[in-house]
C-alpha cells in the first residue's frame, strides 16, 4: 500500500492507493479518524465499483453553506477542511462511478474542535510550577497547558479555565509553554508558544539561639542565587528587621531572651526575581533565673531544697550540684536534691531552660554537709598485748572519737585529731570497736563496727604419746578464746597438720622413723592461729624394710636382702613354709637362711628400735629349686642315639638334660623322666648334666659322671673271595687302635674272626659256599662287649665246584 498527501487550497487530502483486486463490498461505512477546530478526517470502505468519493460536512445547527472534497476510486480516508470551529457536522461519504452517479452512501456526526487559545502572560511564583493566563474560547470544556523544554521534559495538565498552572516542575528551568482547547469532538491545535523560567527554591534554613540574646541563621547556597533575603519579627510584637546578604549565615543579636521569633527568607536570581520563600521560628534561649536559695530540710532522709524566681521563655529548671547530684522542675519554682551524703561541701548552681538550650548558670550557693564516718577501720596488735585502732582519713572533720569495748563489759574510747588509737589488749578476748567523726554540722552516723579477737593462749599441759607406728596421739586442756585447735608435725622434710574444735587429735600417716616437733595452735575465726606457742618431740615407729630379693646361694642356702633407712636398727626376716618356719636376724641389709630344696616359703622382715616395733614388710614368696634326680643312667642305642632315664625330683616339673664335648653337644627338654638324645658323635666323651625346673621357672643345676660313646661302626664293609674256601672281610676302620669282630650269618652256619690294634680286616675259612651270609664288622668296647647297632650287608656266596665261587653284593640289612 502507498500513501501520499496531496495540499489542494486549504483541504488536505490523504491519497491511498490500494491494489486494484480487493474483496467486493455491498455497503460504504464511515467513521471520524482525526478532528480539529478547522477540519473533520474520515475514513470509509470501498465500494465495489466506485470510480469516486465525495465527501460533504454540512453544519447541522447553522446556516453555514456546506463543504465538500472529492476522492479517486482508491481512496479510503480524507479530510475536509476550511470548517468552523467548535460546530456539529454531518458527514456524509457518497460512492459514485463514471458516470458520476450515486452507488451508496452512508453518514455520521462529528463536532469540531474549539478555537486555539491566546496566551497572555506566564509567570513563576513557586519553583516547581508555572502559572499561564490565556483567553478562554467558546465551547471549551476544558484546557490542556503543555509545557516542554530542550533537555527533553514534556508534560500536558488538564485545567478547568484560566488562568492555570503546571506543577512537578524542576526548580529556576526555562520552558516553553502552550495551551490547548479541549470539547468532545477533541482538542485544538496548540497555541503560538510562550517561555517562561521556574523561580529559585527556597532556602533551608537553620537556626539555633547560642545564648539568650542571639540567633544564628545558616543555610546552604541556593544554585544561581546572587542575593538572600531575611526578615526577622519577634512572634506578638510589630517590630521586624530585613536584611540583605550575599553570604550564607547571619547572626542576630540584641534580641529578647526567651523570646520567639519568626524568620523569612527567599533567594533572588540574577534577573531579580525573587524565589520560594520559608518561614521558620526560633526562641532564644532564657534568661539567668533569679536568686537562688538552697536549705536542709530533714524528712526521712537529710535533702537540700533549692530555690529561685521563674524567668520568661524557660521550659524547664535544673539546679546542678558540684558533687555530681541535680534535680529539676517545669512548673515550680524549687526542686529538691535527695539524698545528700556525708562530708559533702555542695556548690549549687540553677539554670533555665527551653528548646533553644539552657541559660547560663545562676551564682553558686554552697552548702556544707555533716561528716561521714570513716570507711576503713582496722585494729592491728604489733606487739602482743599491745594494739592500735587506725582508720581512713574523712573530709570536712574537726576531730574524731573512737570507742573500744571488751565482750566482758570492759570499756574505754579515745579522741583525737588523727587516725590512730592505741589501747591493751589481753589474749583469749574479743574487742568491738567503733569510730565517730565531728565538725561543725554534728556528728557522723555509727561507721564501721570492728570486732577483734585477741590470739587464744597456748595450752600448758600437752601430752604427746605414740599409738600405733606411724601414729601420734595429743591431747591438751582447753584455752580460752580457741574457736579451733591446729596440731602440726613437722620431721623437717614435710609437716602434717589436723584442725579439729576438740582438744584432742590423732595425726596419721606420719613418716617412719622420724623425729617429729609437734606443736598445738589454737586458733580463732578472727585472729587467726598463735603461732608463738613451744614445741614437743616425739620419734615415730621404724620404717618397715622393704625385701629387694631373694637369692638361692645354693641348693640349702638363700640370702635375703632388704632395704630400710632407719637408724640404728635390728631386722628380722621370718621365712615360713608348709612344715616349718625359718628365721635370721641382723643390723644390716641382708641374712642367710638354710632353706629345703623343692620347697615354697613366704618370706618378711621387720624392724625393731627404741621406739617400737615396725608392721612387718610385705611378704615374697619364696620357691627354692627343685631337687636334682638321685640316679641317672644313659646308654647307647645307635651309633648316634642315646637313651637317658633318671629317678623323680621333689618340685621339679620338667627337665633338660645334655651331652656335651668338644664336638658338639645334645640336649632334650621334656616332663618325662627319660629321653632320647640323637647326634652324638661316636668314640667322643661327653659331660652329663641335667636341669629341673620347677612349675614358676626356678631352675636347679645337676651333675653326673661322664659318658664315652661307643667307636665308629667301619664303613666300606667288603667281603673278598680267598683260596681254598676262604673269605677275606674287608672295611675301613676309625683312626685309633680299635678292636673288631666280624661276623658272617648264614641259614646253615656262623662264622667270626677278630682284629685288633687298629687293623681292617680278616680272614675266615672253610666257608660253605652256595649260602647268603649276612655280614657284620662292629667294633668292641672297652669292656670288651661288642656294639649291637652297626649295619648288615648280604652277600651271596656262590660254589665253583666243591670250593667258594662268586662273591655277590645283595644290598643291607636292617639291624634285627
Amino acid at each position: 500500500m502507498e500513501a501520499k498527501y496531496l495540499h489542494l487550497s486549504n483541504i488536505i487530502f490523504l491519497i491511498i492507493t490500494v491494489p486494484q483486486i480487493c474483496k467486493a463490498q455491498n455497503d460504504v461505512t464511515l467513521s471520524v479518524f482525526t478532528v480539529t477546530s478547522k477540519s473533520i478526517t474520515v475514513r470509509w470502505s470501498g465500494h465495489t465499483g466506485a470510480s469516486s468519493y465525495k465527501i460533504t460536512a454540512t453544519p447541522k445547527n447553522s446556516p453555514e453553506p456546506s463543504v465538500f472534497a472529492q476522492f479517486s476510486g482508491s481512496t479510503v480516508m480524507g479530510s475536509v477542511n476550511s470548517l468552523s470551529p467548535n460546530t456539529v457536522y454531518r458527514m456524509r461519504v457518497e460512492a459514485m462511478d463514471n458516470a458520476v452517479n450515486v452507488l451508496c452512501s452512508a453518514e455520521t456526526e462529528e463536532t469540531t474542535a474549539p478555537e486555539v487559545p491566546l496566551i497572555y502572560q506566564a509567570y513563576s511564583k513557586h519553583s516547581d510550577s508555572i502559572t499561564v493566563e490565556f483567553g478562554v474560547v467558546s465551547g471549551a470544556t476544558s484546557y490542556i497547558i503543555r509545557a516542554e523544554n530542550e533537555d527533553g521534559f514534556f508534560s500536558e495538565s488538564l485545567v478547568d479555565t484560566s488562568p492555570g498552572t503546571v506543577v512537578g516542575l524542576l526548580p529556576y528551568t526555562q520552558f516553553t509553554l502552550s495551551v490547548m482547547s479541549v470539547n468532545t469532538g477533541g482538542r485544538s491545535q496548540p497555541s503560538l508558544p510562550l517561555n517562561a523560567r521556574t523561580v529559585l527554591v527556597a532556602p533551608d534554613l537553620l537556626s539555633s539561639s547560642p545564648s539568650s540574646d542571639t540567633i544564628v541563621i545558616e543555610w546552604d547556597p541556593v544554585d544561581h542565587a546572587v542575593l538572600y533575603s531575611l526578615v526577622m519579627t519577634m512572634v506578638g510584637s510589630d517590630m521586624w528587621v530585613r536584611l540583605n546578604t550575599t553570604q550564607t549565615n547571619v547572626t542576630f543579636t540584641d534580641l529578647q531572651p526567651g523570646s520567639t521569633y519568626s524568620i523569612k527568607g527567599n533567594a533572588w536570581d540574577p534577573d531579580g526575581n525573587q524565589g520560594d520563600d520559608i518561614t521558620i521560628y526560633q526562641i532564644t534561649r532564657p534568661p539567668v533565673p533569679g536568686p537562688v536559695q538552697v536549705l536542709l530540710t530533714l524528712s526521712r532522709s537529710i535533702e537540700l531544697s533549692v530555690y529561685w524566681q521563674t524567668v520568661r521563655g524557660a521550659n524547664e529548671y535544673i539546679a546542678v550540684s558540684s558533687m555530681g547530684q541535680n534535680c529539676s522542675s517545669s512548673l515550680d519554682a524549687y526542686c529538691i536534691i535527695s539524698p545528700l551524703s556525708c562530708s559533702q561541701n555542695h556548690t549549687i548552681t540553677v539554670t533555665a531552660e527551653n528548646e533553644a538550650g539552657p541559660s547560663d548558670p545562676s551564682a553558686p550557693q554552697d552548702l556544707l554537709t555533716f561528716p561521714c564516718p570513716p570507711e576503713l577501720v582496722w585494729i592491728e596488735e604489733p606487739t602482743t598485748g599491745n594494739c592500735s585502732v587506725s582508720w581512713s582519713e574523712v573530709q570536712w572533720v574537726d576531730y574524731y572519737i573512737a570507742y573500744v569495748k571488751r565482750d566482758d563489759g570492759l570499756e574505754t574510747n579515745c579522741n583525737t585529731t588523727g587516725t590512730t588509737c592505741y589501747f591493751q589488749c589481753i589474749c583469749g578476748y574479743t574487742y568491738l570497736l567503733t569510730v565517730f567523726a565531728y565538725n561543725l554540722a554534728g556528728s557522723s552516723p555509727p561507721g564501721q563496727r570492728v570486732n577483734y579477737t585477741t590470739i587464744p593462749c597456748c595450752p600448758e599441759d600437752l601430752s604427746v604419746s605414740l599409738i600405733s607406728t606411724e601414729t601420734l596421739e595429743i591431747s591438751w586442756s582447753p584455752v580460752r578464746g580457741a574457736e579451733l585447735y591446729e596440731t602440726i608435725a613437722a620431721d623437717g622434710s614435710e609437716w602434717i597438720h589436723c584442725n579439729d574444735t576438740a582438744p584432742v587429735c590423732a595425726l596419721s600417716d606420719l613418716t617412719c622413723d622420724s623425729l617429729y616437733s609437734v606443736v598445738v595452735r589454737p586458733c580463732s575465726e578472727t585472729q587467726g592461729c598463735n603461732n608463738t606457742c613451744s614445741a614437743h618431740t616425739r620419734r615415730t615407729a621404724p620404717c618397715a624394710p622393704v625385701i629387694l630379693n631373694v637369692t638361692q646361694v645354693n641348693s640349702s642356702i638363700v640370702e635375703v636382702f632388704w632395704m630400710a633407712t632407719n637408724t640404728e636398727a635390728n631386722y628380722t626376716v621370718i621365712a615360713m613354709g608348709l612344715t616349718d618356719t625359718l628365721t635370721c636376724s641382723s643390723s644390716s641389709t641382708s641374712c642367710y637362711i638354710s632353706v629345703s630344696c623343692g620347697s615354697t616359703y613366704e618370706v618378711s622382715a621387720y624392724a625393731t628400735t627404741t621406739a617400737g616395733q615396725s608392721l612387718p614388710s610385705y611378704s615374697i614368696p619364696l620357691e627354692t629349686g627343685p631337687c636334682c634326680p638321685e640316679t641317672l643312667s644313659v646308654e647307647q642305642v645307635t651309633q648316634s642315639m642315646t637313651n637317658i632315664t633318671w629317678s623323680t625330683a621333689t618340685g621339679a616339673q620338667s627337665y633338660v638334660t645334655s651331652l656335651t664335648s668338644p664336638r658338639g653337644h645334645a640336649r632334650c627338654h621334656t616332663m618325662d623322666t627319660h629321653c632320647l638324645l640323637g647326634c652324638i658323635t661316636c668314640g667322643t666323651s661327653y659331660n652329663v648334666s641335667l636341669e629341673a625346673f620347677s612349675i614358676t621357672g626356678h631352675k636347679s643345676e645337676c651333675s653326673y659322671h661322664g659318658f664315652s660313646a661307643s667307636t665308629c661302626c667301619p664303613s666300606s664293609v667288603r667281603l673278598y673271595r680267598m683260596d681254598n674256601s676262604t673269605l677275606r672281610v674287608y672295611w675301613h676302620s676309625s683312626p685309633g687302635l680299635y678292636n673288631y669282630t666280624a661276623d658272617l650269618y648264614g641259614t646253615r652256619s656262623n662264622y667270626t674272626c677278630s682284629a685288633t690294634h687298629g687293623a681292617n680286616g680278616c680272614d675266615i675259612s672253610k666257608i660253605l659256599c652256595g649260602e647268603v651270609y649276612t655280614v657284620v664288622v662292629a667294633p668292641l668296647t672297652q669292656e670288651g662287649s661288642k656294639v649291637t647297632y652297626c649295619p648288615r650287608k648280604l652277600y651271596s656266596v656262590s660254589c665253583s665246584g666243591n670250593t667258594v665261587g662268586m662273591v655277590i653284593y645283595r644290598g643291607r640289612r636292617s639291624v634285627a
